[in-house]
Protein backbone atom coordinates (compact mmCIF):
# COMPACT_ATOMS: atom_id res chain seq x y z
CA UNK A 1 0.00 0.00 0.00
CA UNK A 2 1.54 3.61 -0.77
CA UNK A 3 2.09 5.96 1.98
CA UNK A 4 -0.92 8.32 3.14
CA UNK A 5 -1.71 10.54 5.51
CA UNK A 6 -4.77 8.94 7.52
CA UNK A 7 -5.85 11.73 9.84
CA UNK A 8 -5.13 14.97 10.94
CA UNK A 9 -6.22 17.27 14.20
CA UNK A 10 -7.75 20.34 13.29
CA UNK A 11 -7.99 22.69 16.66
CA UNK A 12 -11.07 24.94 17.66
CA UNK A 13 -13.25 25.88 20.17
CA UNK A 14 -15.78 23.57 19.91
CA UNK A 15 -15.06 20.11 18.15
CA UNK A 16 -19.08 19.03 17.96
CA UNK A 17 -20.35 21.98 16.51
CA UNK A 18 -17.22 22.49 14.64
CA UNK A 19 -17.38 19.18 12.81
CA UNK A 20 -21.11 19.48 12.21
CA UNK A 21 -20.53 22.45 9.86
CA UNK A 22 -17.50 21.43 8.07
CA UNK A 23 -19.65 17.89 7.25
CA UNK A 24 -22.75 20.29 6.32
CA UNK A 25 -20.39 22.54 4.10
CA UNK A 26 -18.93 20.00 2.42
CA UNK A 27 -21.46 17.73 1.62
CA UNK A 28 -19.91 14.81 4.31
CA UNK A 29 -21.17 12.93 7.11
CA UNK A 30 -20.52 13.29 10.99
CA UNK A 31 -21.29 10.37 12.83
CA UNK A 32 -20.46 11.66 16.23
CA UNK A 33 -17.35 11.39 18.71
CA UNK A 34 -15.27 8.60 18.53
CA UNK A 35 -12.94 8.76 21.65
CA UNK A 36 -11.50 12.05 22.23
CA UNK A 37 -12.09 13.71 19.08
CA UNK A 38 -14.69 14.27 16.60
CA UNK A 39 -13.64 13.43 13.32
CA UNK A 40 -15.33 13.97 10.05
CA UNK A 41 -13.83 11.39 7.28
CA UNK A 42 -13.04 12.96 3.94
CA UNK A 43 -12.30 9.91 1.82
CA UNK A 44 -11.35 6.16 2.46
CA UNK A 45 -7.82 7.30 3.68
CA UNK A 46 -8.04 10.78 5.76
CA UNK A 47 -10.32 12.34 8.75
CA UNK A 48 -9.87 15.66 9.95
CA UNK A 49 -10.39 15.12 13.72
CA UNK A 50 -11.62 17.90 15.21
CA UNK A 51 -10.49 18.61 19.08
CA UNK A 52 -11.05 21.59 21.64
CA UNK A 53 -8.02 24.14 21.83
CA UNK A 54 -8.58 27.10 24.14
CA UNK A 55 -5.71 29.36 21.68
CA UNK A 56 -4.67 28.25 17.99
CA UNK A 57 -3.41 29.40 15.34
CA UNK A 58 -5.66 29.49 12.40
CA UNK A 59 -4.19 26.45 9.58
CA UNK A 60 -4.93 26.02 5.52
CA UNK A 61 -6.88 23.11 4.09
CA UNK A 62 -7.28 22.57 0.41
CA UNK A 63 -9.56 19.76 -1.41
CA UNK A 64 -9.25 18.77 -3.96
CA UNK A 65 -12.92 18.25 -5.71
CA UNK A 66 -15.12 17.15 -8.72
CA UNK A 67 -16.29 19.95 -10.90
CA UNK A 68 -20.19 18.20 -9.66
CA UNK A 69 -18.72 18.64 -5.85
CA UNK A 70 -17.42 21.66 -6.87
CA UNK A 71 -20.61 23.61 -7.47
CA UNK A 72 -22.27 21.85 -4.71
CA UNK A 73 -20.24 23.12 -2.21
CA UNK A 74 -20.62 26.82 -3.61
CA UNK A 75 -23.87 26.41 -3.71
CA UNK A 76 -23.49 25.50 -0.52
CA UNK A 77 -21.60 28.03 0.82
CA UNK A 78 -23.19 30.93 -1.10
CA UNK A 79 -26.54 29.86 0.18
CA UNK A 80 -25.46 30.51 4.18
CA UNK A 81 -23.87 33.45 2.80
CA UNK A 82 -20.38 32.22 4.38
CA UNK A 83 -18.17 35.31 2.61
CA UNK A 84 -15.86 33.47 -0.10
CA UNK A 85 -12.96 34.46 -2.57
CA UNK A 86 -10.91 34.07 -5.43
CA UNK A 87 -7.50 34.09 -3.57
CA UNK A 88 -5.75 33.58 -0.44
CA UNK A 89 -5.44 37.32 0.45
CA UNK A 90 -8.39 38.04 -1.53
CA UNK A 91 -10.96 35.16 0.41
CA UNK A 92 -13.51 38.21 0.42
CA UNK A 93 -13.90 39.08 -3.11
CA UNK A 94 -16.79 37.07 -3.62
CA UNK A 95 -15.43 35.56 -6.41
CA UNK A 96 -13.91 31.98 -7.89
CA UNK A 97 -10.76 31.48 -9.81
CA UNK A 98 -9.90 29.19 -13.20
CA UNK A 99 -6.21 28.94 -11.76
CA UNK A 100 -4.41 25.81 -13.05
CA UNK A 101 -7.01 25.05 -15.62
CA UNK A 102 -9.58 23.99 -13.18
CA UNK A 103 -11.72 26.07 -10.10
CA UNK A 104 -11.18 27.48 -6.65
CA UNK A 105 -11.97 29.64 -3.81
CA UNK A 106 -11.14 30.23 -0.09
CA UNK A 107 -13.88 30.31 2.75
CA UNK A 108 -12.73 30.64 6.18
CA UNK A 109 -14.82 28.40 8.88
CA UNK A 110 -16.21 30.16 12.31
CA UNK A 111 -12.73 29.06 14.21
CA UNK A 112 -10.69 31.05 11.35
CA UNK A 113 -8.94 28.15 9.31
CA UNK A 114 -8.83 29.05 5.89
CA UNK A 115 -10.65 26.29 4.06
CA UNK A 116 -9.51 26.22 -0.02
CA UNK A 117 -11.57 24.24 -2.92
CA UNK A 118 -9.95 23.58 -6.14
CA UNK A 119 -10.69 21.78 -9.06
CA UNK A 120 -7.56 20.93 -10.38
CA UNK A 121 -4.21 20.90 -8.12
CA UNK A 122 -1.26 23.21 -8.65
CA UNK A 123 1.53 20.46 -8.65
Amino acid sequence: MPMHLDHTIVPVHDKEVSARWFAEVMGLEYKGPWGHFAPVRIDEYLSLDFDNSDSFQPSHYAFIVTDAEFDDILGRVQGKKIVYGSRPFASEDMQINHAHQGRGFYFKEPNGHLLEVITHTYV
